[in-house]
């Protein structure tokens, strides 16, 4: 099977770790109803630790596009980037024959 990895890689301001862990919860419950997801996990730099990593596995890159461009992928980053970020994030993608575990 073909498979699309996709890091997403985001900074949040100091202070509001907790924060974003407990919205990264709530994008995983709407991930589960996303056409073309298989698997997502939320990783913590802990030499940096306002730095995460999400990494997402998808059936193909198109289904990743169109959840990028749905609205409700849009509310997430909308309030992220306004309370919660201290950059935009950055992307990632990987494609190949087998999941990267």
């Amino acid at each position: 099977m073909f498979m699309v990895t996709v890091g997403m890689n985001y900074n949040v301001l100091a202070g509001k770790e907790e924060v974003f862990e407990r919205a990264f919860a709530q994008v995983i419950a709407a991930l589960k109803d996303a056409p073309g997801h298989t698997d997502s996990h939320l990783y913590k730099d802990v030499a940096a630790p306002t730095s995460y990593l999400i990494v997402s596995e998808w059936n193909d890159k198109a289904a990743f596009d169109a959840f990028i461009r749905s609205e409700s992928f849009a509310k997430v980053t909308n309030w992220g980037k306004e309370q919660i970020l201290a950059g935009r994030p950055k992307h990632q993608i990987y494609t190949g024959s087998a999941p990267l575990h």
